[in-house]
């Protein structure tokens, strides 16, 4: 498992018919995301869509 598949920006793109990350990533971090590289992503969130509804209770 990458680190992706657990960030908050990591969703499911329904045009694309891809998991992709939301953030605004530049040349080479799109590489790395591409790739399955990305360890070190400075936009990390750790959690997942419940997180927020867990905050609220």
């Amino acid at each position: 498992m990458s680190n992706c598949e657990i960030c908050m920006n990591y969703f499911y793109d329904e045009d694309y018919e891809c998991y992709t990350c939301a953030m605004d990533l530049d040349e080479d971090e799109m590489r790395h995301f591409i790739g399955g590289s990305f360890t070190r992503c400075p936009y990390f969130r750790p959690g997942d869509e419940y997180t927020i509804v867990r905050k609220q209770n």
